[in-house]
């Protein structure tokens, strides 16, 4: 049988690699035909399935050295109700050629799919998932679901009404059988079994129709779920029942049959109401994002044709002028064109200080405006903003799969045969063997199995955790990138540091001032005159530090830079000169009496320079990369938690000891080239660490990439960010232990949810088979235990670390 596929193919250029793409697919086994199109781009492929994969195709295009074009999908899944129901979609999705990724999330309602471009389009993904028995539509970018939920919501609460209102009867009528309850009043016309059956009939086939329709879809595809052992147990209550009723036709008074309504409509009932606590519980793991989306502003007043505008935030595009009002939402990011105020940028940085805006000063998405108005020009609009991207990240950390999830599914997909396997053996014990030929006590142990067994539980346990974890820890500033690395974090047991931008600001300050022979001022007057013209970094922090002492400095009258030495100026017809020892040595100034200055300034891992004026050493002037105010704190965390600190940095050796001195760091490497970074961390994976490393700077990509678990300072480089499993938004070392933090509490939270998971069914399912638990007791139970897992996972958003 031969199939035709279209693949999206990119990285040719030429005709010569269209033909060298054309002869490598030609040339595998079950190919029949292969064209490459080099200006669509496409190569369009005969094949024979039995024989050949697309995938295979794939990898062969890539060994060639180009790319398939991969898109990527978001479903939203309506009709799920337990593991099961996540696994047979995953596998009915994964069965399509061209489908390469699949990942069904039970507690989000989702499927991320990634399928190969021109081999299938999004509607064959839908089709399949309707084929296999679910509803499904495409989710689009940063969409809300709140409003979706609280219909789903409020149409469970009136099922459970109706459900409530037709069982309560029927469990009057059940209680009023008990000794201890005998003092109830029940009414007779409650005891006749035609009221019974009008009572529970609605219950079972109307409100219980979803059970039915979801049990038929399963078992039509081969597979079993909740919904199977439910409609199985109650179906077995109710037509029990009705036989019994009919087979004593109309009886009343002494000849009243023991009948099992009330069994049946009040395991709808309690199931009914745990999926209402569940959905209301599953609602609230998704607040984090909810709390993001209303950030952003609503509207923007723009310029268009020379008049001020106000238009939906949507509608702004790049180049737009946009003017910001005091107290107003900064609708995108942009540069200020015009205008100066302070931003609060607190939703970002966590700094409750604003900053101070200016014309050329970039300005953030949803960050508020202060006293001034701004003229801003569009710069990211729509998904391309920073908190859109933030939003994505955080969303794509709660729809994906974490490791351990794994285990549960595999358990999943095996647990609903085994246990209609253990209620049919439990029937058959208590029919022959223990109280022989009693169908009824059998029939209620089986359904008591049937009941307390659904694996709703086990199915939220893994992923209710992880939304609210990677949620909460969102809050905190710190974004996990997928639901994997927020597992793997709790095992990290080294911490990699880069000295600039990460321990320290990455800018360079005026931070020691020792003048000799005169008095500050002047000498601070005469080294700003003299660097004032310099675009050095250093000359850029000495100048930047004496104007905030609010020193005037004038202009030179001649300036030179001398690479590797210093400057020359000439200031109202005097020489300045301000640089290393070796250029006041070229014109004979002795330094001696400030080498003792120099020496103790290098060894605090700064950098100081000599001043000389007309030929007379003036002073010293020294410029660091200060550290931030939160290093040694966030350092002190982490050797708290356990972990061991390395510094790593291609500075110099006394620099970098000097500063792993003043910060509490142990471990020291130095003098390391950026390529040589990466290098260094497989070291410390060779010997035996888990490590994370944490950077912010193009250099630090590769060991980034290379550690187990890489973070990047979110003020740092987009390149950083990229290669990065998590991001630390604020740009404070402090979100390391916040994130390892959240790790293990989610990890720790995780492990909880399994075990009471598993520990209902082991301990619920014998107590069962031997008599102990009623049927409606054990959907009580099975009820709960599926809101418990959900609420335990809720208690990580209220998580507050030190």
């Amino acid at each position: 049988m031969e199939k035709k596929a279209s693949l999206k193919i990119s990285g040719m250029t030429c005709a010569a690699c269209a033909n060298r793409i054309e002869k490598g697919l030609s040339r595998m086994e079950g190919v029949q035909s292969a064209h490459v199109n080099l200006a669509l781009e496409q190569a369009s492929v005969t094949y024979d399935p039995e024989q050949v994969q697309l995938s295979q195709m794939e990898e062969k295009i890539g060994d060639l050295g180009y790319d398939t074009v991969q898109e990527e999908v978001n479903l939203q899944i309506g009709g799920m109700t337990c593991a099961a129901c996540a696994n047979r979609i995953e596998k009915g999705l994964n069965r399509l050629q061209g489908v390469n990724r699949v990942h069904v999330n039970l507690a989000t309602e989702t499927a991320h799919v990634v399928f190969s471009s021109g081999t299938l389009a999004v509607e064959d993904l839908i089709h399949k998932v309707e084929d296999i028995g679910y509803t499904a539509t495409r989710k689009k970018e940063g969409e809300n679901d709140k409003d979706r939920r609280q219909q789903a919501i409020e149409a469970q609460q009136w099922k459970f009404i109706i459900s409530a209102v037709l069982s309560l009867p029927l469990l009057w009528t059940m209680v009023g059988h008990f000794s201890f309850t005998s003092f109830l009043w029940v009414p007779e016309w409650l005891l006749n079994p035609w009221i019974q059956l009008l009572l529970a009939t609605p219950v079972q086939f109307v409100i219980g129709k979803q059970f039915y329709v979801g049990a038929y879809k399963a078992l039509k595809n081969g597979s079993a779920n909740m919904d199977v052992l439910v409609a199985l147990g109650t179906s077995a209550a109710y037509f029990y029942s009705l036989y019994l009723m009919l087979r004593d036709m109309g009886g009343l008074g002494d000849s009243i049959p023991e009948l099992y309504f009330e069994t049946s409509a009040i395991l709808i009932t309690l199931i009914l109401l745990g999926k209402l606590f569940e959905a209301k519980a599953k609602g609230r793991t998704s607040e984090a994002i909810r709390k993001l989306m209303g950030l952003r502003a609503q509207t923007a007043l723009v310029i268009r044709e020379g008049k001020e505008i106000s238009i939906p935030v949507e509608e702004v595009i790049i180049g737009d002028v946009v003017i910001v009002k005091p107290g107003e939402k900064v609708p995108v990011d942009g540069e200020v064109l015009e205008g100066s105020s302070t931003v609060d940028e607190s939703m970002l940085t966590g700094e409750s200080l604003p900053v101070e805006k200016k014309e050329g000063d970039s300005v953030i998405g949803a960050t508020v405006n202060g006293h001034g108005v701004l003229r801003i020009r569009a710069d990211k609009v729509g998904k391309e903003t920073a908190l859109a991207q933030i939003i994505r990240v955080v969303e794509e950390a709660q729809g994906s799969k974490a490791p351990i999830q794994r285990i549960a599914d595999r358990i999943s997909g095996v647990f609903v045969p085994i246990v209609v396997g253990i209620a049919l053996v439990t029937f058959l014990i208590w029919f022959f063997a223990v109280h022989p030929g009693d169908f009824a006590s059998a029939l209620e142990k089986a359904i008591a199995v049937l009941v307390i067994a659904c694996p709703c539980a086990l199915g939220l346990a893994t992923p209710t955790s992880i939304m609210a974890g990677s949620g909460r820890a969102a809050e905190l500033g710190v974004l996990f990138k997928g639901g994997e690395h927020l597992e793997v974090t709790h095992r990290i047991d080294t911490v990699i540091l880069d000295k600039t931008g990460t321990i320290t600001k990455g800018e360079p300050e005026l931070t020691d001032v020792y003048p000799l022979d005169m008095d500050e001022t002047e000498f601070l007057r005469w080294v700003g005159s003299a660097e004032r013209n310099s675009e050095h970094p250093l000359a850029t922090a000495i100048v930047s530090g004496i104007r905030e002492r609010k020193i005037e400095i004038g202009s030179p009258d001649e300036f030179e830079a001398l690479p590797g030495y210093g400057i020359r100026s000439y200031i109202e017809g005097r020489e300045v000169r301000v640089g290393t020892r070796r250029l006041l040595n070229q014109v004979g100034v002795d330094g001696s009496r400030a080498e003792a200055i120099m020496s103790r300034l290098e060894k605090e891992g700064k950098t100081a320079m000599l001043a000389a004026v007309d030929g007379q050493l003036a002073g010293v002037i020294a410029v660091a990369d200060t550290i931030k105010d939160t290093s040694k704190e966030a350092i002190r965390r982490l050797h708290d938690m356990g972990l061991d600190v390395v510094l790593l940095t291609g500075d110099n050796e006394r620099t970098a000891h000097a500063i792993a001195r003043e910060v509490g760091v142990d471990r020291v490497i130095a003098e390391v080239l950026p390529e040589q970074k990466a290098e260094e961390v497989k070291k410390l994976q060779e010997a035996g660490h888990r490590v994370a490393m944490v950077g912010d700077g193009i250099n630090d990509a590769p060991a980034l990439a290379t550690a187990d678990i890489g973070m990047a300072i979110g003020t740092g480089t987009d390149v950083a960010m990229e290669a990065a499993d998590v991001t630390l938004m604020r740009g404070d070392l402090k979100g390391i232990s916040d994130g390892i933090a959240m790790s293990r509490k989610t990890v720790r939270n995780i492990h909880q949810n399994l075990f009471w998971a598993l520990a209902y069914n082991v301990i619920g399912i014998p107590v069962a088979a031997v008599g102990l638990l009623a049927p409606w007791l054990a959907g009580a139970a099975m009820a709960f235990s599926s809101v418990s897992v959900v609420l335990n996972a809720l208690r990580l958003q209220r998580v507050q670390l030190k």
